[in-house]
């Protein structure tokens, strides 16, 4: 959905050529503050944030998490230095070291640490809490309201795929979801298993594209 408006020259449509089957799973983003940041709670990150812009460094290891983090300071009107890196593990190297002092990464990169001390976790980034950490709150209930992102994955077809075999591979992969050693695996790498109707999960593309679109434009970011 981002790749959507990121790259000038994608070489597919992701509406028009896929039949969406279902949304399968969602994994959300911890935002995350070295300990020596003189903030616990959300409100106190973006007032930090906003007294001193452009001092916080924040890390990311991609698209998806550089982004996360353009929504949230566009959102909360703030703005953090960004220092990218090419992967998750030097990402999380550098929160942990101090080289940086903010990051908005996954849950299954964050957590160890977070639970652990070297990392002080302020919110999670989805809707809703989550299961696997229900004492953090989401961003948008700690202060910048409206905030929603998380990794997903679906399962799709090549388009003009016929409606009986949509139908019966949506059937299959929810129940499969609904599977308690399913859920289990998936839980085991903070993830949730979501489930739903093709319709659905064509809508939810459609809300991502659109929203990611306005976030890669005011970032001014190309892939291409």
């Amino acid at each position: 959905a981002i790749n959507a408006t990121l790259y000038k020259k994608l070489g597919y449509d992701l509406v028009k050529d896929f039949a969406p089957i279902a949304l399968l799973i969602s994994s959300p983003y911890i935002l995350t503050v070295h300990p020596s940041v003189p903030a616990r709670t959300v409100k106190e990150l973006v007032a930090l944030a906003r007294a001193r812009p452009g001092e916080l460094n924040y890390a990311s290891s991609g698209s998806t998490s550089y982004l996360a983090v353009e929504l949230f300071s566009t959102m909360a009107g703030l703005k953090m230095n960004h220092v990218p890196y090419k992967s998750g593990a030097p990402a999380t190297v550098a929160i942990i070291s101090g080289q940086v002092e903010v990051a908005l990464a996954s849950a299954s990169a964050s957590m160890p640490h977070v639970k652990s001390g070297r990392l002080r976790g302020l919110a999670i980034s989805c809707a809703q809490r989550s299961p696997q950490a229900p004492e953090l709150p989401t961003i948008s209930e700690a202060g910048v309201s409206g905030y929603d992102v998380s990794t997903w994955h679906g399962l799709v077809a090549p388009a003009g795929t016929s409606r009986e075999i949509i139908t019966r591979l949506n059937t299959e992969a929810v129940t499969l979801l609904k599977l308690p050693d399913v859920q289990e695996r998936y839980r085991a790498v903070d993830s949730d298993t979501l489930g739903s109707t093709p319709d659905e999960f064509g809508a939810h593309i459609k809300s991502e594209i659109k929203k990611w679109a306005r976030v890669v434009n005011d970032s001014g970011a190309i892939a291409d």
